[in-house]
This record gives C-alpha cells, sequence and structure tokens, in this order.
C-alpha cells in the first residue's frame, strides 16, 4: 500500500472514530434525561406569536402613494407588486372579459418603447419574473428579480406598467387561444356547474357571474385595452407592497423616481352589490356523465357581518373542516357516497357571499347525498354542537393562525387587502381571542339567523334518467329526487360554450 492510501485510510480510521464517540457521548447523555414513556406524556413550550402591524410596516411616497415594505435579508431577491383597485366590473356587459385580456396583453404585448419579443428576451435575460393581472375587482402588476438587477429590471416594469404597447399580433394569438378556450366549456361538468351556480345565485349579468361570449372577446379593441388601463392603472388606484433585500428608504426613493410624472387618475368607485333574487329549489342541467356533480346553497354575509367569525366555526363543524366535519363524514367516510363532500362559506367585502355545500357522487346515489346534507343542515340549526366538535374546530383555526403570515409576501398581501377594504386596525390580533369566546349556543344561534332550508338552491348536473329515480338497490325508498325541497326540479339548458346561448335538444 502507498503512503498516500495509508495516510487517507488513517484519516478515515480517526473520523470514524470520532463520529463513534459522539454518538456515544449523545446517547449518554440522552440516557442521563427522563424519556417520557408514552408520546402523549410529552410537553411542548407553548407557541406565542402576535401577528405584525400593519402601521410597523406602512410608508407614503412623496405622491402620496401607501406602500407596505418588509425587508428581509434571506435571499438576494426582491418582489414589488403594484396591487389597483377596479376590475371587470368597470367593464360593460358586451365587453365581457376586457380586464382579464388587458392584464394578459399588458404583459404579452411590449410597451410603447420596447417591442414585445424584446421584452421578453430583456427580462428573461435579467431572470426577473414579471405577471400582470386583472380580476373582478382587483388588479395586480408584479416583478420578482434579484437584488443586483433591480435597477435595470424595475425599469422595463415600470415601462410596462405605464406605457403598454399591446402588440396587435400578440393581440390576435391571446384572442385565438381565448376562444379556443372557450370552446372547451361544456367538455367538464365543474365548468358547467360553476358558471351556472353563479348565474343562479348572482344574476347572469352581475360582474361576478357573466360569462364572456365570443362575441365579446372579438369586439375588444386595443383602444378598450388602453382605455381600461389608463382608468384602472394609475396611482389614484395603487397600493403597493416590497418584500426581500432592500433599504426602505432607498425603496421609497426609487418608487418616488419612477413615479414622476405618472397621471394620477381617478379613485375607482366600489364594486356594485348583486341585485338578482334568489329562486329557491332543485335545479338540473342535463350532462351525460357517471356522477352527478352538486352545489347546495344560498347567498350569506359580508365579510364585516358581527357574525362572520361564528359562521366561519359554524362552517367547520358542518363541511368545512375535511374529515373532522359532518358533511364528509356521513357523505364519504360513513356512507361511502362521494370521494370529495364538504362546504364552503365566502364572505366579501362589497357583497354578500354565499354558504355551498358541494359534492360528487355516481347518479344514483346523488339524491340520498343532497338529503343527508340537508338533514346536517336541519340538525346543526336544531341542537347545538357537542363539546369535542366545538373544540376540534376553535383549535385548529386557533394553531393554524400563524400560518397567514409565514411568509413576509403573504404579510404584505394582507396588509394591501385589509387597507383596500377599511379592515379594523386590530381585526387580526383580536381574532383568536374571538374564536375562543364562542360557545355551542352561538354557533346555533348564528346557524339558525344564517343558514335557511328554505332558501336553499340545489344545482345538479349529469344524467337525470340515472339520478331521478335514486339507488335502486335497496335504497330507492330513503331519497328520490321528486322528494327534495317540494319535489320539483327546474330543468336548466346546457349553454352553448361560445354564445352562451341555451342550446335546444
Amino acid at each position: 500500500m502507498s503512503s498516500s492510501s495509508t495516510l487517507k485510510s488513517s484519516a478515515l480510521g480517526a473520523f470514524a472514530a470520532s463520529v463513534i464517540a459522539s454518538a456515544s457521548m449523545t446517547v449518554g447523555a440522552a440516557s442521563a434525561q427522563s424519556i417520557p414513556n408514552r408520546p402523549e406524556d410529552i410537553h411542548f413550550p407553548s407557541l406565542s406569536f402576535e401577528p405584525p402591524n400593519a402601521v410597523d410596516h406602512r410608508f407614503t411616497t412623496g405622491s402620496g402613494v401607501t406602500v407596505y415594505a418588509m425587508p428581509s435579508r434571506e435571499f438576494p431577491l426582491v418582489t414589488v407588486t403594484f396591487s389597483f383597485k377596479g376590475g371587470e366590473y368597470l367593464v360593460p356587459a358586451n365587453k365581457a372579459g376586457l380586464a382579464a385580456m388587458t392584464g394578459a396583453m399588458m404583459r404579452q404585448g411590449g410597451t410603447t418603447n420596447i417591442a414585445a419579443d424584446d421584452l421578453d428576451e430583456q427580462l428573461d435575460f435579467l431572470a426577473a419574473q414579471v405577471n400582470v393581472f386583472a380580476g373582478d375587482d382587483s388588479a395586480a402588476a408584479t416583478i420578482n428579480t434579484l437584488k443586483s438587477n433591480l435597477d435595470e429590471a424595475f425599469a422595463l416594469f415600470m415601462d410596462m406598467v405605464r406605457n403598454p404597447g399591446f402588440d396587435v399580433k400578440k393581440f390576435a394569438i391571446r384572442r385565438d387561444e381565448v376562444i379556443e378556450n372557450m370552446k372547451q366549456r361544456n367538455d367538464d361538468a365543474s365548468r358547467i356547474l360553476s358558471r351556472e351556480w353563479g348565474a343562479l345565485l348572482y344574476g347572469r349579468d352581475s360582474y361576478t357571474a357573466r360569462v364572456p361570449t365570443i362575441d365579446a372577446i372579438n369586439s375588444i379593441t386595443v383602444e378598450d385595452m388602453q382605455k381600461f388601463h389608463d382608468g384602472v392603472f394609475n396611482p389614484a388606484n395603487l397600493i403597493v407592497g416590497v418584500t426581500g433585500d432592500f433599504n426602505v428608504d432607498d425603496m421609497l426613493k426609487r418608487l418616488d423616481d419612477a413615479f414622476a410624472g405618472w397621471e394620477t387618475g381617478a379613485p375607482n368607485p366600489d364594486p356594485p352589490a348583486p341585485q338578482a333574487s334568489v329562486a329557491s329549489g332543485v335545479y338540473h342541467i342535463e350532462k351525460d356523465i357517471p356522477q352527478g356533480k352538486v352545489n347546495i346553497g344560498h347567498r350569506s354575509v359580508r365579510r364585516d357581518d358581527p357574525d362572520a367569525i361564528a359562521l366561519q366555526v359554524m362552517n367547520g363543524v358542518l363541511g368545512g373542516s375535511g374529515f373532522t366535519s359532518r358533511i364528509t363524514k356521513r357523505v364519504r367516510s360513513d356512507e361511502g357516497l362521494a370521494y370529495s363532500a364538504g362546504s364552503r362559506l365566502s364572505e366579501p367585502y362589497y357583497y354578500p357571499g354565499e354558504f355551498r355545500a358541494f359534492f360528487q357522487s355516481k347518479n344514483p346515489t346523488v339524491a340520498l347525498a343532497i338529503q343527508i346534507i340537508l338533514e346536517e343542515i336541519s340538525l346543526i340549526r336544531a341542537e347545538p354542537v357537542t363539546d369535542e366538535e366545538l373544540s376540534t374546530i376553535k383549535n385548529s383555526m386557533i394553531e393554524t393562525f400563524p400560518r397567514r403570515f409565514e411568509s413576509k409576501q403573504a404579510v404584505v398581501g394582507t396588509f394591501i387587502n385589509d387597507d383596500r377594504t377599511h379592515r379594523p386596525e386590530d381585526y387580526w390580533r383580536t381574532y383568536r381571542d374571538k374564536v375562543r369566546a364562542l360557545t355551542a349556543a352561538d354557533l346555533q344561534r348564528v346557524a339558525k339567523a344564517h343558514l335557511h332550508p328554505e332558501d336553499l338552491v340545489v344545482l345538479i348536473v349529469g344524467k337525470q334518467s340515472e339520478i331521478a329515480p335514486g339507488d335502486l338497490e335497496g335504497r330507492s325508498s330513503l331519497a328520490k329526487v321528486v322528494q327534495l325541497l317540494g319535489g320539483k326540479t327546474t330543468e336548466l339548458p346546457l349553454r352553448d360554450p361560445l354564445t352562451q346561448k341555451p342550446i335546444k335538444n
């Protein structure tokens, strides 16, 4: 053996000996400590977490734009988000889809100074990720880039936000992609269910439920997008969020310089509340599929309703907490009728949201699953929840509360949303105490006040000839569609994917 090999062997042996000695010392130390006999005897120190205060991170640029800034040094990255008030609710009905099209084309269509492909190439070279989004009631533009590339990348970002080019060739490609996607609307029953559910609850003409048609998409022009852009993407509607590796004073100066000469514009009004009334009953849309897809629910409360937190806990017991909730246990675990079953409670700020139970089940057992959910809705109104159910949901909501603030980006996003929707400053600091204070009587009270079995809308998408009779293998006496909510079913037409006009059979 060579001297080199001998030295290597000796070194490896010494290293192995040191590892064994270290391990022996560790085992010995552990043996000297008191090890619990059972896992439940292990006690952990209590977690103390207080949500950050928005005021500690709120700044204002010289031009009056609010900025939420949270520096960190974990990575040499900077993320800047421009959040704007305004969206589809500002769009005329005959131009439905304009908001989303404008957001997409701001990113894909270059600027008035840089061609679309050149902008993409420059951003790629800088490893900068840029996105633009325009939804129902808000819009946003975001850039994530290396700190070392911030100057150049942010300049490109500002040019895109302020001076979109709306390249006509890219626009034509995007329009064709949207129309091609529209052709597939009826392929998936879930898309049909979602589309028609919105129409039933909020009205087909409401911006929250209306669906772009081929005529609407084809009518959109560059001038339409430019007008929408000018009305939404301006400082009057802007709140900025910044996270990552930066200095706050330097960032505020950077923003001031970038906003110089940017026309302020006018602040947009609040979105209108849907005006359509909701007609309760059972509705069906024919679709030849082996499993019926079902929504059950009605309109609910706004975010700032005094009962909102109690309703969140109540919904957790009823169907919103997965396997611990009543609907999931009975429909899935006990009866084996569905893989996915539960309920959701949405609480928008600008208008009343919805309570919605949901599931999908093989066609013959759809009616039985609906009846079980109706029973659970009635039961939670009639009787207090158990102490175990109450403590399970309350503890879950309290213990998972810090996850709302698990990243600086999430925190800044929360600050922006709370600022725009005027959430009380102490809301998050008092949230857990309000959850802790809730009793079974509180949950029964809000269930009685806000769950209305007589007002429920049931929407079924599936094969009616198999759904209507119920389960013919021994359960037909338990539930049939004709036994639900007065026994009347209203047939809704399947709509043409491009025109949204009823398809005649």
